[in-house]
């Protein structure tokens, strides 16, 4: 069957400035991919990787060269003909949503994933000053934010952590590295860490410097985020992690995140399932997937200025599922 293929730019505003370690973003431009049947529509979206060099504008470019090329679409051709990363991740998540209409099939049925119930997700804190992010994380726990994710630096972390926690003495916390770590003890500042409530330090050091992880006894666990992309890579990374962050738009799609998460599980590793700055319509697959996680970081369309009409509820720490979610 032939496939009509449509792809659109949008940016959409942040809500203040998102600031990471890496810089802060005002915006983020999204690519919006309709697959059409002529009687069904699939649609997705996805936000390119910039610290990976791709832009909106060229993942468009990229989604409307493959779809000339193969008209004849489906997620075996997608996943083997296509590089991993957001242009993928489009495609593929709209071919799974053009099945989910054309068969009126719910995507978490369609995936063999569990039944759709809300989770609670991480509110993320962003960098800096320790005074600042122990305000923002009092703001985030009076609106019921159970779970923190806090960016750090290489600098200055504990006091950050320790500010955050002062602010929100009875959250739950995950920390983001960043990568920032490789010159430091890892072990000792996971130890130093434990007592402020952190559950989970997110890829301490670099990609592709996992081994200076070797012999590391964290007792807090530690999880693969830039160091793992595909499934293929669960292997190489598991002496080194306890746990794996599954981004759809680091994967290049859904069926490539399905495959890490069960290669992931396979060996003995605990799931994550984060996103890109995004709106609703970009976790959508991402939250049928989060049902298997045992942490949820899915508070994309939430540091949007705005969200789309049909978004994802968030009320109390928790995200509930959207109407058209499946």
């Amino acid at each position: 069957m032939t496939f009509s293929v449509s792809v659109t730019v949008e940016r959409w505003p942040v809500a203040g400035a998102f600031i990471i370690s890496r810089g802060a973003k005002t915006h983020v431009d999204i690519v919006r991919c309709e697959i059409s049947d002529g009687t069904h529509r699939g649609t997705a979206e996805a936000t390119p990787i910039y610290y990976e060099g791709e832009n909106a504008a060229d993942c468009a470019e990229e989604i409307t060269r493959f779809a000339a090329k193969h008209p004849h679409l489906d997620r075996a051709i997608v996943l083997q003909n296509m590089s991993r990363g957001a242009a993928r991740n489009a495609i593929d998540c709209a071919l799974w949503d053009l099945e989910c209409q054309r068969k009126n099939t719910p995507l978490s049925k369609l995936a063999g994933l569990p039944q759709l119930r809300p989770l609670v997700s991480a509110f993320t804190i962003s960098l800096g000053q320790p005074e600042i992010m122990e305000d923002h994380a009092r703001q985030a726990a009076a609106n019921g934010h159970e779970l923190l994710k806090l960016k750090l630096s290489g600098e200055g972390d504990l006091e950050r952590v320790a500010a955050v926690h002062r602010g929100a003495p009875e959250a739950r916390l995950i920390v983001d590295a960043n990568e920032s770590w490789n010159n430091l003890d890892v072990e000792a500042q996971a130890t130093q860490l434990a007592q402020y409530s952190v559950e989970l330090i997110e890829q301490p050091v670099s990609a592709g410097h996992d081994h200076l992880l070797s012999g590391v006894r964290s007792p807090v666990p530690l999880c693969a985020d830039e160091s793992c992309h595909t499934s293929a890579d669960i292997e190489r990374i598991a002496p080194f992690y306890d746990a794996v962050n599954i981004k759809l738009d680091k994967a290049g799609g859904l069926t490539e995140a399905l495959a890490i998460a069960h290669a992931a599980q396979a060996a003995g590793m605990k799931l994550m399932v984060g996103c890109m700055l995004s709106t609703s319509l970009g976790i959508r697959p991402a939250f049928a997937l989060a049902q298997l996680a045992q942490w949820v970081d899915l508070d994309g369309p939430l540091l949007l200025a705005r969200d789309r009409d049909d978004g994802f509820r968030f009320e109390s720490g928790k995200i509930f599922p959207a109407k058209a979610a499946g």
